[in-house]
């Protein structure tokens, strides 16, 4: 089993049933790619506990107040286990046209496309939001 993609999928399943909390188990990685979602603008906030083994981390999932339309329109899985997603930093992607985030596994961490153009690295692509 996949933790990233039960992670992406849980997301997208609370969003899809408008539920305002997202419980799912931690991980130093996942930490890392809530911390990306909300400073990217896509949650509302995010809190981590240390319950249990590994802790868990909670997501207060963001809508917009009039339309009740989520901030998370798309959350794409890119590299599988079984088949991982390698790009040089002259050929990382833009989604939606530099509109939407590309989340990367580098050397240097966790971090979007556009932090690693700043920083001239490449990596694994993880995933797509928008």
């Amino acid at each position: 089993m996949d933790p990233i993609a039960d992670y992406l999928t849980r997301v997208r399943n609370a969003i899809k049933a408008q539920h305002r909390v997202v419980e799912i188990p931690a991980s130093n990685f996942k930490k890392e790619l809530t911390r990306i979602l909300f400073e990217q603008g896509y949650i509302l906030n995010y809190k981590f506990e240390d319950k249990g083994p590994q802790g868990t981390i909670k997501l207060a999932l963001k809508y917009n107040p009039v339309t009740k339309s989520p901030a998370i329109k798309s959350l794409t899985k890119v590299s599988k286990p079984g088949l991982r997603q390698y790009t040089g930093v002259a050929k990382i992607p833009k989604v939606l046209s530099g509109l939407g985030v590309a989340v990367m596994s580098t050397s240097k961490g966790l971090m979007t496309d556009k932090d690693a153009r700043k920083q001239n690295v490449g990596g694994e692509i993880v995933c797509y939001i928008y």
